[in-house]
């Protein structure tokens, strides 16, 4: 294998060959820099250059190896961090120019448990400001494009993150999610991830000055953006160990019980009035074939009302943002995005007051319909969004452009606030006028078992093929 070769390599070949001694950390970090100082000018996905302490860390596991001391399941394995968490010693900026200089103490849970395991970060990905756009470009850093072409957005908030990973600027890549900031990124940029569900990843940032609201404690997650399936696997293992700092996390192995064979899946083409693109349709239909091929028994049937849920939720969250951030958006947000809320509470008419807390405990009415439901189906099978990803600036179009972004994206958000993990894989890779697109499905799955997700966008991975052998020959094309 040639050095140039090595950047392309998932974090599962990484590990077998840095933890039997065939490939140094120091070769596999510095691969990925070189990578992404070919292809992140362009991009604009990782916004600060860790390489001195990446390469510094890779030297230092090194000397751990061959000293014959233990390694880590993500010995040399170079990941980036976004910019709304917590690095020691480095800015949380959450891409908002006032928090530029907001140094973070100490690592966040997560950090800390990629680092334990034996990761190195190279560089921190961008957000958009306050990270609450599904489409990534502030003021402090500029915009972030998708590698596929600028056609497409990269997504967000985690749009930094996905376009990096798939870039092939390290192996993973962290970002979280809140109403689908893993999940559009790995859509717009034809990755894998997985949402977790409530409690699974500690999260705690040691630079907060107060405590989040409850909707974004229990809504929002922590998670990887890959390539591959298999490296959802191999990682999240590293990232759900316990952080005291996090109380309400939930210590259980990654692995659940083997579950009955074969295991059900209901499928589920219910756009809810929004019109189903032909190309969403085909993904749809092939990530069905291949689970059936997989041995899956796959019903089409709907699951409990994702719609009434989704918006009950996010307006609910909006009422938490406009009570709790509403004057921290107003001070020091950039007239962009005082306006993109403006929308925002239009298309989700906040639920404030009595009504909040009606609400907060109406969502245990949900959970445990789908809990119930669930039982029988333990994965559902859903689009992610009704049509092909949106372009750049898209929720900057008023009222329709918001809605066209966020929505009609009601299976995304419900799985927060529902607290259920779920899947995004591509299962298509669209011709579209303007350009190739990747076109992502959604596995959700039963509370705490992010492994059934898993294994299902494995069985679709296995008849599709990862998003990144295309790109990078389209990349190498322009």
């Amino acid at each position: 294998m040639t050095h140039s070769d090595i950047w392309r390599l998932s974090a599962t070949d990484l590990t077998t060959l840095t933890r039997r001694g065939d490939l140094s950390a120091t070769e596999a970090v510095q691969a990925s820099i070189d990578r992404m100082d070919e292809v992140n000018p362009d991009l604009n996905a990782v916004v600060e250059d860790l390489r001195t302490e990446a390469l510094e860390r890779a030297h230092s596991l090194d000397h751990v190896r061959a000293s014959g001391q233990a390694t880590g399941p993500l010995h040399g394995v170079p990941v980036t961090i976004k910019v709304n968490v917590d690095q020691k010693g480095h800015a949380t900026t959450n891409g908002v120019v006032a928090l530029k200089d907001v140094i973070a103490p100490d690592d966040a849970p997560i950090v800390s448990n990629l680092q334990k395991a034996g990761a190195v970060v190279i560089g921190r990905t961008n957000t958009p400001e306050f990270s609450f756009r599904a489409d990534t470009d502030n003021a402090l850093y500029g915009r972030t494009h998708n590698p596929w072409g600028s056609h497409i957005s990269p997504g967000g908030s985690s749009g930094g993150a996905g376009a990096a990973v798939m870039a092939g600027i390290g192996a993973l890549a962290h970002g979280n999610d809140i109403g689908g900031s893993l999940r559009f990124p790995a859509a717009a940029n034809g990755a894998v991830t997985v949402k977790p569900g409530l409690g699974r990843v500690p999260a705690w940032n040691p630079s907060q000055k107060a405590e989040r609201g409850l909707l974004a404690q229990s809504m929002s997650v922590q998670g990887l953006i890959t390539r591959s399936a298999a490296d959802l696997h191999l990682s999240m293992p590293s990232l759900i160990a316990s952080d005291a700092r996090d109380p309400f996390h939930v210590p259980m192995p990654w692995r659940g019980e083997v579950p009955d064979r074969p295991i059900r899946v209901a499928f589920t083409k219910n756009t809810f009035g929004y019109a189903l693109h032909p190309e969403v349709e085909k993904a749809l239909d092939t990530a069905r074939d291949a689970l059936v091929d997989a041995g899956y028994a796959v019903e089409e049937v709907d699951p409990p009302d994702v719609f009434e849920c989704g918006r009950v939720g996010y307006r609910a969250l909006m009422g938490e943002v406009l009570t709790l951030m509403k004057s921290d958006i107003e001070a020091a947000g950039s007239q962009t995005i005082r306006e993109i809320f403006d929308v925002y509470f239009q298309e989700f008419p906040p639920i404030v007051e009595i009504e909040l807390v009606k609400m907060l405990a109406k969502r245990s009415h949900y959970a445990r319909e789908w809990s119930l439901f669930l039982q029988d189906y333990p994965l559902v099978l859903s689009p992610f969004l009704p049509q092909p990803f949106f372009k750049p600036d898209r929720d900057t179009e008023g009222a329709e452009g918001v809605h066209e972004v966020l929505g009609c994206a009601v299976y995304s958000y419900a799985m927060n606030f529902l607290g259920l993990p779920a899947a995004c894989v591509p299962a298509r890779l669209a011709d579209l006028p303007k350009g190739p697109q990747p076109i992502n499905v959604q596995i959700a799955a039963q509370r705490w078992r992010e492994d059934l997700a898993v294994d299902a966008a494995a069985a679709i991975e296995a008849r599709v093929g990862q998003m990144c052998a295309p790109l990078w020959n389209q990349m190498a094309r322009v």
